[in-house]
């Protein structure tokens, strides 16, 4: 399915009219069939098939459903808080489900369902309270014509409706059928933010009991009746295809059902996984490597370089940064580089997928269900309501997931051999077969004016393109937005600015990677203007200060990062600071981060991480904290250890002792600081990736005089 052909919702029109039976209150969209399912249930019917937003049963229990993946980052949580908060029940009382594939669920930042860009709170603030006030109107409604008053008599707290005049309750459950019985009224008024009792307050995650009793599934964790298990040998050469195989000495090995081919290569069926994986080992395969088989990281490089020696597409021009540099008294040049990335997620890839005759079902932890869906409807020549997507839990997904590969392995092998299949890929797999963060090459210039701040700035990128990848013709102008966002959104009052971009493609597959084009571009953008600091012979700290006079959410929290680092105090001897500032998914981070460098022995420590960050309206400061924490370790384990190295079209490393991440005795402490906000929540998932890279490595030129314009750090930066 195409970005063109997918439907959008509008915010105002999700409330409909909706229907009951015993289960319960039912609040969200009218599905034809199965609402008529829901009001014919008896007493007590579960409503798991429902598709809803919240139901409310005769036990005061309230189903909250899921339209967003969990893959750690607290959305489960966060999403109840918001619809709890206006709805006024027990937070005890809550259930939740995950959401089939439905265009009722679709992501209004994308037009599609799918949880990414961290727009899971942002894009269900409004939808989801606007639910929450509705189903209390309506249970309110219910309890005042039970007992003959006005509405404006009652009042609902914690799951019960009281009139206090005559000291009467009924519990939400008890009217629920009644409630639910009435129109959804339209455009409730909405509480006042002083009146949370939810909202904003740290809140314990609702699914880690079944995290830690093992009850909650991964997608590791299915098990369907008479299912088999697969895996797939890949050509290792990104672009090639299979030329030839010989399936014998596989299918000899004990257990093993069954060897065909898909479109993505050979898949190996058997009746476990490690037999699967032994039948893979045994294959003789040959393959055609195609026209990728002579690419190397150092061809890739050098043909970045090549392709910044020409102008590319405008994506922010203001002045004349020619006429600027040349009567400049004060110039900088500088070329940065980041390397392709790999997601590492601790649960790799995998899909269970059922086919049958009219329908498929598909069991994987996806961020998209929609492009599951389309996917999983056309290798079976069915419509796409005929393909049922249950979301698993996730174990990390940071963009991976947003791809639906592993899903269409899955099935195509469960349509080949007419069962049920558990796909899963090894950690190798994941590894070497990955939509990876795109390599880049920043080419920089800038220049100082004579009150020694800039008058000039200018950044040419090139990179493959994210968004001609996954959406062909979407960009305009050759011009991707994800590939010089961090630069092109620079904050600073500089009077000439020129961004443009080369878009260059090598052959890697890319995809949307923890914080996207904000990862490599805040590394070039901020580590720049620490150079161009000390050009100036100014404070960094104070250099960015002067030029934020027109960014004052970029001001507040760079301040606020400083003030609880203690900027202008000293450090413990050999002790180090660095410091960025960024702009990302609506939201603002800054961080300080404290550093020791033996540089006898070339190694790195880093002791200190603070992290101040303005996301709008808080709903869960310890999400906001824990999410903070883990783009620390994320953009930490980057700059260390992250570079995905090819060689002859293929990639090197293989498993977590070659791409490594980082281990606990490397992890600082980290603080976590957040600007109060009326504001409506922004995003917080990967905003405070970014600026760990160039913190880090301001940090490093304080403590060694050296600039570090290439990732990852290597024992010789340290030196």
């Amino acid at each position: 399915m195409s970005a063109g052909t997918i439907m959008k919702v509008g915010r105002r029109g999700f409330l409909k009219t909706g229907a009951a039976g015993a289960a319960g209150l039912f609040v969200g969209f009218y599905l034809p069939g199965r609402m008529e399912a829901l009001a014919a249930s008896p007493a007590g019917a579960a409503p798991a098939s429902l598709n809803a937003w919240m139901l409310i049963s005769p036990d005061d229990t309230v189903k909250i459903m899921i339209d967003k993946s969990e893959m750690g980052q607290g959305i489960l949580t966060a999403l109840c808080m918001i619809a709890a908060e206006e709805l006024d029940c027990d937070w005890k009382k809550i259930r939740t489900e995950f959401a089939p594939a439905a265009k009722e669920y679709f992501n209004p930042a994308f037009g599609m369902q799918g949880t990414g860009g961290s727009s899971s709170v942002r894009s269900s603030w409004d939808p989801l309270r606007k639910a929450g006030a509705a189903a209390r109107d309506m249970l309110l409604q219910a309890a005042a014509k039970k007992w003959g008053v006005e509405k404006s008599a009652c009042r609902a707290e914690n799951g019960v409706i009281f009139h206090d005049a005559t000291k009467r309750k009924l519990t939400y459950g008890s009217v629920a059928q009644a409630a639910s019985m009435l129109p959804v009224p339209q455009d409730v008024p909405l509480k006042d933010p002083k009146q949370y009792r939810i909202i904003g307050n740290p809140t314990k995650r609702l699914d880690t009991p079944d995290k830690v009793n093992g009850r909650a599934e991964f997608g590791l964790d299915v098990r369907r009746p008479g299912m088999l298990y697969a895996v797939v040998q890949r050509c290792p050469v990104f672009g090639g295809k299979v030329a030839s195989f010989d399936a014998a000495k596989a299918k000899a090995v004990p257990g093993v059902k069954t060897v065909i081919e898909i479109p993505q290569g050979i898949a190996v069926v058997a009746d476990n996984t490690w037999t699967a994986m032994q039948g893979r080992r045994a294959l003789d395969v040959k393959w055609d490597e195609g026209p990728n088989a002579t690419l190397t990281s150092e061809s890739i490089s050098k043909l970045f370089a090549e392709r910044t020696m020409q102008p590319g597409a405008e994506a922010r021009k203001e002045g004349d940064t020619a006429a600027a540099l040349s009567g400049a008294s004060r110039k900088l040049e500088a070329v940065y580089e980041a390397p392709y990335l790999a997601h590492a997620t601790m649960e790799p890839l995998n899909c269970t997928a059922d086919v049958r005759a009219d329908r498929v079902d598909v069991w994987a932890p996806t961020q998209f269900q929609t492009v599951a869906q389309a996917t999983s409807a056309k290798i079976c020549g069915l419509q796409p309501e005929a393909a049922f997507i249950h979301t698993t839990y996730l174990g990390g997904g940071f963009g991976r997931k947003a791809g639906v590969d592993f899903v269409s392995e899955a099935v195509e092998i469960s349509k080949a051999i007419g069962a049920p299949v558990k796909l899963t890929w090894s950690r190798e797999d994941d590894t070497q077969h990955d939509f990876y963060r795109p390599a880049s090459y920043a080419r920089m210039s800038g220049a100082l004016g004579a009150n020694g701040y800039p008058v000039a700035w200018t950044t040419r990128i090139a990179c493959p393109s994210i968004m001609e990848a996954w959406f062909p013709g979407s960009t305009k102008n050759n011009l991707d937005p994800t590939s010089v966002e961090g630069v092109a959104n620079l904050p600073y009052s500089i009077p000439n600015i020129l961004v443009d971009y080369v878009r260059t493609e090598p052959g890697i597959p890319v995809g949307f990677w923890r914080s996207v084009g904000s990862s490599q571009n805040g590394f070039f953008s901020e580590c720049f203007m620490d150079e161009l600091a000390t050009a100036a012979k100014k404070d960094p700290y104070e250099f960015r200060r002067h030029l934020l006079d027109k960014a004052p959410r970029h001001l507040a929290v760079l301040d606020l990062a400083a003030k609880k680092a203690r900027w202008d105090s000293p450090l413990p001897a050999g002790h180090y600071r660095g410091i960025a500032v960024l702009f990302a998914f609506e939201s603002y981070a800054a961080q300080v981060i404290e550093i020791s460098v033996d540089r006898k022995a070339k190694t790195l420590k880093v002791h200190h991480v603070v992290c101040a960050v303005d996301v709008g309206q808080v709903v869960n400061p310890s999400t906001i904290v824990a999410q903070s924490e883990s783009a620390v370790v994320y953009g930490l384990s980057s700059a260390l250890y992250g570079n995905i190295t090819i060689d002859g079209g293929r990639v090197k490393e293989t498993s977590f002792n070659n791409y490594p991440v980082l281990r606990l005795d490397a992890m600082p402490i980290v603080e976590v600081h957040i600007v109060p906000s009326t504001e409506k929540p922004t995003g917080a998932g990967e905003l405070s990736v970014p600026p760990v890279v160039p913190a880090l490595c301001n940090a490093i030129f304080a403590a060694t005089g050296k600039r570090i314009r290439r990732m990852p750090i290597r024992p010789e930066d340290l030196a």
